[in-house]
């Protein structure tokens, strides 16, 4: 007899991947009740993505996850190459040259670290009630109307047991595969090169030098091993089997060995052997029905790719920390999008949802293109030496980094060109140093910008720089903006707040309203006088003077 459940919530997250979690952590974060499908037992046990770069970090620090991540991992910043019995190279500039930015590395840990500390944090923070999980799930179909979407699954033991989830919206983070975009007959174009790799996680008992550092491995002109060091002195390796060798893991390990003379070998321990077939592709849109429709499609179903550069983790975790505060902006603030009227019409509540929803496809897919553009040139440099292989690195530091991608000439409707100093719009948040001058939720001392985000303001906020200015109180002319989309810092210059002091006796009510924080930055000019809006993302969205922000908030909040 069939067991049909139904329930209803505000998203629905098809997959349960770092991508998937991450969307459903922020998005309970938000107050939105989520639903997660997933077709494995439970979280990934080996295996899979391992390194998370700088801005990635950024990001999971916002979302109070780092910290839990950094011990079970090893930081690296530095790329080597190794050839013909020895080291050719040591580089790390991308990494040390790095401006406003704490973490100048990438954190090695594995996929399954980071799922299980992606669902501890869905289940025990505001969870209870409002997040369901559903392992041995496999979603069967998906649809959508103007009011909502259905997402069907059935448990994949007994297909009578079956779910019918209805909910305000969805996101298809099911992997290469995805059920999402095939059901909803998105185009996925793209090319296939003749290239399969095979992965290897492994202990080894070796005489060869080991340092943590990621390794290029050269032999007979081609580079064709890359060796990450990972958490637990294990070792993950990338391996390129010369062509028409069959793929097997004695055939990796025999290639392994061959890269690494004249230096001895022994693998103890494998945990994890892998094979797969180079794909780049990416989706034709990332939202349903030319960006009026309720489904989106996020990380691996969204785009694939190779895995040189780091960036399909990357990229997917990027796509969920830019999505989700778009989404609870929708749901939470807005009426749901209603349909055109009989003349074609749609309310000016529906274009501003319409506007926020388009610009994730907009800036998402136009970063997508660019990852899949950075890993195809590293796989196919494979084929030629060490050093043109870790040159494309170089060239394409800002995206192996993550520091170094922006929204700047995308033409996205919630960026407005504008620039002063080294706050541009389309640009990253920089990671100021600041010392806290007036604060009552903050001990006196030296705090980066993001972590003073972290502990003061939740993610879905407009963060509003204040910078220089002592004028005017940032709230009082956003009129009808709930607050709790709008949180407001003041930024000063050390030397106008130190003659401030010493002449009003020390008192630091001259700089602000009394609920208006403030922080000193060697990075204000004495002459700085204007408000910057950053987005949820830790992106800005503008720069300028108190018309231009009320005419952006306008636009994004109504």
């Amino acid at each position: 007899m069939d067991s049909v459940a139904t329930e209803e919530v505000d998203l629905v997250i098809v997959g349960g991947g770092p991508t998937g979690l991450l969307c459903a952590v922020l998005a309970r974060r938000l107050g939105l009740s989520v639903s997660v499908i997933d077709d494995k037992s439970s979280t990934l046990p080996v295996g899979r993505a391992d390194g998370l770069n700088a801005r990635t970090q950024q990001y999971l620090q916002i979302a109070k996850v780092l910290y839990d991540l950094q011990p079970k991992g090893i930081k690296c910043n530095t790329s080597s190459t190794f050839a013909n019995g020895a080291f050719q190279s040591r580089q790390s500039s991308w990494w040390t040259s790095l401006e406003h930015c704490l973490e100048k590395n990438m954190l090695i840990v594995g996929q399954p670290e980071i799922e299980k500390v992606l669902l501890q944090k869905l289940r025990t923070e505001r969870s209870a009630d409002a997040a369901f999980f559903r392992f041995d799930h496999r979603a069967t179909s998906i649809s959508e109307d103007a009011d909502g979407v259905t997402v069907k699954c059935e448990h994949l033991t007994d297909s009578s047991r079956r779910v019918v989830t209805r909910a305000k919206y969805a996101i298809g983070a099911d992997g290469a595969r995805s059920m999402v975009r095939q059901a909803l007959d998105i185009g996925f174009e793209g090319t296939q090169p003749e290239m399969v790799w095979a992965a290897l996680d492994t202990f080894l008992d070796t005489d060869f030098p080991v340092c943590p550092e990621i390794i290029s491995l050269q032999l007979d002109g081609q580079c064709r091993v890359l060796w990450i060091p990972r958490e637990r002195k294990m070792a993950r390796f990338y391996i390129r089997l010369l062509d028409g060798r069959e793929i097997t893991q004695e055939a990796a390990e025999e290639t392994i060995r061959a890269h690494m003379a004249p230096y001895r070998v022994e693998f103890v321990r494998t945990e994890w052997f892998g094979t797969f077939e180079v794909k780049e592709r990416i989706a034709s849109s990332f939202i349903t029905k030319q960006g009026r429709g309720r489904i989106f499609l996020a990380g691996d179903a969204a785009h694939c790719h190779s895995v040189n550069g780091a960036q399909g983790l990357n990229t997917g975790i990027a796509d969920a920390f830019g999505l989700i505060w778009r989404i609870s902006l929708a749901c939470q603030y807005r009426e749901p999008i209603s349909a055109p009227n009989d003349q074609g019409e749609s309310s000016s509540q529906d274009d501003r949802i319409r506007t926020i929803m388009e610009s994730y496809d907009i800036e998402r897919r136009a970063v997508a293109q660019n990852a899949v553009k950075l890993a195809a040139t590293l796989v196919r440099d494979t084929r030629h030496d060490a050093k043109q292989y870790v040159a494309t690195i170089a060239k394409n530091a800002g995206y192996i980094t993550g520091m170094g991608v922006n929204y700047d000439r995308l033409d996205s409707p919630l960026v407005v060109q504008s620039e002063r100093g080294i706050w541009k719009a389309g640009n990253q948040c920089p990671d100021l140093e600041l010392t806290t001058c007036f604060t009552s939720r903050l001990e006196p001392g030296e705090i980066r910008l993001y972590a003073m985000v972290t502990h003061t303001i939740n993610y879905g906020s407009f963060l509003l720089l204040d910078v220089g200015t002592k004028s005017h109180d940032p709230y009082a002319f956003y009129g009808q903006h709930p607050r709790q989309f709008i949180k407001a810092v003041h930024l000063v210059c050390p030397s106008t707040a130190a003659a401030a002091r010493e002449a009003s006796g020390s008192n630091d009510s001259w700089l602000i309203k009394p609920e208006l924080e403030a922080f000193e930055s060697e990075m204000v000019m004495p002459e700085d006088s204007f408000t910057v809006v950053v987005r949820p993302d830790m992106y800005i969205g503008y720069v300028g003077d108190k018309e231009g922000v009320m005419a952006y908030l306008t636009k994004v909040l109504g």
